[in-house]
């Protein structure tokens, strides 16, 4: 990414967190990239003004204190950062959610949480919430979507190991015919080879990488595909546990399901990723337990265990 590229992705991020109009001399504080004299920094940021305007973000300016005449200030408010896509493919949304990775990896990168934290030390109350990236992120769960979507294009037959909704390992091979996301997570739907039938996968199950091999002569996609309805194929689990009265209110807000059991709530939730819920059972401490799966409970006491070697 090239440098200018970098600061108007950081000149973005500062202005859409910013709670309030943050002015040029802010600005420059803030933002890496703006360097020089005061009037390269000026010409520097009329350009970048104007090329974000190109791009159609709306900057709004104000003043900080509309009683008295301030210095001018700058904002991107989140309602009018928005883009209606219309009617897109599954395959246009993957090669989007591609470039929105990229945003995603500048946006948490070193240079932006700096220009946020020297936000804060100037006195100036940032929303992180306001960014973009605060929707839940589409994680490819480290596989390859140009791949993927080239086996889509092709007819193509992708190899992997599935991890199924029981936990158990199994070899699949797919003739990929969609890509979709639901919940920030990816998706991919296609003929399974061994059953002839349209499943669906979550990425963050399959375990390592694709193998593309070549696939079948005069592949059709299945008459009556429809991609809305894909989800109603995906298999899903829940993992039971005890969570303490009035503790856990992350884990509740995922519940499926809670019953009271006296000074306990018992808790369905279900499993989209079995490290990520182990790891915020693991923050609530002794306020829960985990009744099942044993995966799960053997996921946690394995950690804990890391910890004590780790800090005794």
């Amino acid at each position: 990414m090239s440098r200018k590229s970098e600061r108007l992705i950081n000149l973005t991020i500062a202005l859409l967190a910013t709670k309030r109009f943050i002015t040029k001399s802010e600005i420059f504080k803030t933002i890496e990239g703006y360097e020089g004299s005061s009037e390269s920094k000026e010409r520097m940021f009329e350009r970048d003004k104007d090329d974000l305007r190109s791009l159609g973000i709306e900057i709004e300016v104000g003043s900080f204190d509309p009683l008295f005449n301030d210095e001018a200030g700058y904002r991107i408010k989140q309602e009018r950062y928005q883009l209606d896509l219309g009617d897109i493919t599954t395959l246009e949304i993957s090669l989007l959610s591609l470039a929105a990775q990229a945003w995603q990896g500048a946006s948490l990168d070193d240079a932006a949480q700096r220009a946020l934290v020297k936000l804060n030390s100037l006195g100036i109350a940032v929303d992180e919430t306001n960014l973009p990236v605060s929707i839940p992120f589409l994680s490819d769960g480290g596989l390859d979507l140009p791949k993927i979507t080239h086996a889509i294009a092709e007819h193509q037959i992708l190899e992997f190991i599935y991890r199924n909704y029981d936990l158990s390992e199994e070899n699949r091979r797919v003739v990929p015919i969609g890509l979709s996301t639901r919940s920030g997570y990816w998706y991919l739907t296609g003929v399974d080879q061994s059953i002839e039938e349209v499943r669906t996968f979550r990425f963050d199950r399959v375990i390592g990488s694709f193998t593309v091999k070549k696939g079948p002569k005069n592949f059709e996609t299945p008459e009556n595909f429809d991609s809305q309805n894909l989800f109603e194929r995906v298999e899903s689990f829940d993992a039971v546990v005890d969570v303490r009265r009035g503790k856990g209110t992350s884990l509740r807000a995922l519940a499926s399901s809670t019953k009271s059991i006296g000074e306990w709530d018992q808790l369905q939730i279900p499993i989209l990723d079995v490290k990520s819920l182990s790891a915020l059972i693991l923050w609530h401490g002794d306020d829960v337990y985990v009744h099942s799966p044993v995966e799960l409970r053997e996921s946690i006491v394995s950690s804990l265990k890391e910890i004590v070697k780790a800090h005794g």
